[in-house]
């Protein structure tokens, strides 16, 4: 399967899923990559994604959300409660100038599933990739277990994370 054709299966089965973001948030903040972490980079999340904003009432970390600069993504300071705009891709990012990467110890990146290897597969933009390409801290990745792949056939482009957090979610039908 190509990966368009898994964007379009695994959108379909993420709008069917029931899940606790709280205890992704819980299980990230037991991670030893949160715990060394001081600057945390998270993302604003979309309709069906996982939503971590919870973590923002931490106050013993520093957290950035990104924003769109054409090809690229920039990290800005983010603090519960800053004001934020509606970029070109209809997502929430702050309005607050941006800051140097390196200062982020650790990125929570959105995916759209996970492989077994740790390569995430994303909306297509190649946004976080182009991001991630030379950052130097940790890479995290939070889903519900069913969105956890086999492969996503990645490219040479293609970054892995460094930590994949999943929970089981008891489907009742």
């Amino acid at each position: 399967m190509n990966k368009e054709e898994l964007r379009k299966k695994i959108k379909a089965l993420r709008k069917t899923l029931s899940f606790d973001s709280n205890l992704l948030a819980d299980k990230l903040m037991a991670s030893k990559e949160y715990k060394q972490a001081k600057n945390i980079m998270l993302f604003y999340p979309l309709k069906d994604e996982v939503n971590l904003l919870s973590l923002l009432k931490d106050k013993s970390k520093n957290f950035f959300l990104p924003k769109v600069d054409g090809e690229n993504l920039l990290c800005c300071p983010y603090g519960e409660g800053d004001e934020l705009c509606v970029s070109c891709f209809k997502t929430l990012e702050p309005v607050l100038p941006a800051c140097d990467k390196s200062l982020i110890d650790l990125v929570v990146v959105p995916a759209l599933c996970c492989d077994k290897n740790n390569y995430r597969l994303g909306y297509g933009g190649g946004f976080y990739d182009r991001f991630l390409k030379d950052f130097k801290g940790k890479k995290v990745v939070c889903l519900p277990q069913e969105l956890i792949v086999d492969t996503i056939c990645p490219q040479e482009h293609d970054i892995r994370v460094d930590l994949v957090i999943t929970i089981k979610n008891d489907l009742s039908i």
